[in-house]
């Protein structure tokens, strides 16, 4: 007898969310289910924060579509059902995502060939040698900004000038550099950026 007024009950809360949007009506049906339906969902994963995320998005789910609810089972064997189909497209991402980094690690490994590894030694020289014919002000500060990552806000404080005479002096940097490294422009936006 007590089963029988559970399954009402649930089926009554869902009634109450799908007909009158009744919000504590969801929260009652959160709290009575979401241990239960997490403790389910380890059964095919077993990082507990990923199974809470998937009861949760599932929960999220039913009251984005309350109203378009169309539950041809027990409401149990719904939200059962609900959650076993996202931890199994869970896996499905996850298995896909896999195999796509072990792809692209592959293909990564063929890109780089022994000329383009001389290719981006010789486009080193050739930084080297545009970045010694900057004045010594400006290459400092461009190197500490491409080299050591510094804002123009740090660079302006640690060298004493205004941060417009920072960016006065990247755009000459940039500009030399653009027009001395012409014949490596890709490699050139890849190394400065």
């Amino acid at each position: 007898m007590l089963k029988e007024e559970t399954i009402v009950s649930v089926d009554v809360l869902f009634w109450k969310i799908a007909m009158k949007d009744d919000e504590d009506a969801f929260r009652l049906l959160f709290v009575n289910f979401f241990p239960s339906l997490t403790i389910f969902a380890r059964r095919y994963i077993s990082d507990l924060d990923t199974c809470e995320d998937i009861v949760q998005d599932t929960f999220l789910k039913i009251w984005k579509n309350r109203k378009k609810l169309d539950i041809k089972t027990s409401t149990r064997n719904f939200l059962i059902t609900t959650v076993k189909n996202s931890c199994l497209d869970y896996l499905r991402k996850k298995e896909t995502e896999i195999r796509y980094q072990e792809s692209s690690f592959n293909n990564n490994e063929q890109l780089y060939s022994q000329e383009d590894i001389l290719s981006l030694a010789d486009l080193e020289d050739t930084v080297n040698v545009a970045l010694k014919k900057l004045p010594e002000n400006i290459r400092l500060i461009f190197e500490k900004s491409r080299f050591e990552g510094k804002t123009y806000r740090e660079i302006a404080e640690e060298c004493e000038i205004s941060v417009k005479t920072v960016e006065a002096y990247m755009t000459r940097a940039l500009k030399t550099l653009r027009k001395d490294l012409k014949d490596y422009l890709p490699f050139y936006i890849l190394f400065l950026w």
